[in-house]
């Protein structure tokens, strides 16, 4: 992992990491609120509303930038997210769609 910031390269992503990000409902949230945004859109971390302290929302994006994925974007005062959509689906294609329907959430 050359990437300064902690990136994976496309080739690195392994799915134990992506499966264990997405484990995560508020992870899940995020990765399904940028899905659902035109592809490329960045966001705040902050962005999401997550119900979490400011410590545990960094913890999260750091799993999932980590993991794959998300790229993080460093804007001096503040730090973006895009999803990592096409190096995802190369990867393990139709992975994040059956996230987003729910297939992965458990039962209730």
């Amino acid at each position: 992992m050359a990437d300064p910031a902690g990136h994976p390269e496309p080739e690195e992503i392994e799915i134990g990491a992506v499966l264990h990000a997405l484990a995560d409902a508020n992870r899940r949230k995020v990765v399904t609120d940028l899905w659902n945004a035109p592809v490329g859109e960045e966001r705040t971390c902050q962005s999401f509303a997550l119900p979490v302290s400011k410590s545990t929302l960094t913890h999260h994006f750091k799993i999932l930038r980590e993991s794959g994925l998300v790229w993080s974007i460093d804007k001096g005062n503040r730090n973006d997210v895009s999803l990592r959509r096409e190096d995802l689906e190369a990867r393990f294609p139709g992975l994040l769609k059956a996230v987003v329907s729910g297939s992965l959430h458990p039962a209730a």
